[in-house]
């Protein structure tokens, strides 16, 4: 699994498939029913005090054309993206570099960057194919968290 997504930055813009979208911020792009996804989502919206990031479920119309333009299934349960300055990053390389920017609690994932790529990969795919076995499932647009609502891109 590569985590850097090698696309010209602001692909996206020209594809038609891909609908516009605000991108002067950060965009996670994310499982919107996964449970450990939308602790991740809130996180986000609590932690990130300049209130750049957005958040976009892979279920959604925009988050299934921005997968698939970068050669990912909405369907994979590996597919989680970030967005940023239209550069693009996956698998556990975009949570890092994710948490990194909001800081805080953000920080605690900072540790996985020292990981050999092929164990971070590793690590990464395990983890998303058995999370619902392991987290369960929710729909995070049901989550009742007006700071978290206000950053979802339908």
């Amino acid at each position: 699994m590569q985590s850097f997504v090698s696309k010209p930055p602001y692909s996206y813009r020209v594809e038609p498939g891909v609908p516009d979208f605000d991108d002067r911020g950060p965009v996670t792009v994310m499982d919107g029913e996964c449970v450990l996804c939308s602790v991740g989502a809130r996180l986000i919206a609590r932690f990130d005090k300049a209130g750049e990031f957005r958040i976009c479920r892979s279920q959604t119309t925009l988050g299934g054309a921005l997968l698939r333009h970068y050669g990912l299934s909405p369907d994979d349960p590996e597919s989680w993206l970030y967005i940023v300055d239209g550069q693009v990053y996956t698998s556990l390389d975009a949570m890092t570099r994710a948490g990194r920017r909001i800081g805080g609690v953000g920080l605690l994932l900072q540790p996985l960057r020292l990981l050999p790529r092929i164990l971070q990969d590793w690590l990464y795919r395990r983890l998303a194919r058995n999370r619902y076995q392991l987290f369960g499932r929710n729909d995070m647009c049901e989550i009742p968290d007006p700071a978290l609502r206000a950053r979802l891109m339908e």
